[in-house]
């Protein structure tokens, strides 16, 4: 899934556009952090390290999110009182 999708979506309302970009961005988050840590597939459960690599996966890319949002609003606030 990529973002793309949410191009064929106009005609939904804003609050269903924002809930599917949510959810493809726990999609891509999910499937990268899982390809970057798990290559043993011989048990069902996560094995300690794969769990770590999982969770500090997650955080970074969710740290890495906000501060893009952050920035984003600073520029988009710095571009309003200019106008």
């Amino acid at each position: 899934m990529d973002k793309n999708m949410l191009a064929g979506l106009e005609g939904l309302p804003e609050e269903d556009k924002a809930r599917m970009s949510s959810m493809i961005d726990h999609l891509q988050l999910r499937d990268r952090c899982f390809n970057d840590c798990v290559d043993n597939f011989t048990r069902k459960a996560l094995q300690k390290q794969e769990e770590t690599c999982v969770m500090r996966c997650a955080e970074k890319f969710l740290k890495h999110s906000m501060r893009v949002g952050l920035r984003f609003a600073e520029l988009n606030s710095q571009a309003a009182t200019q106008d």
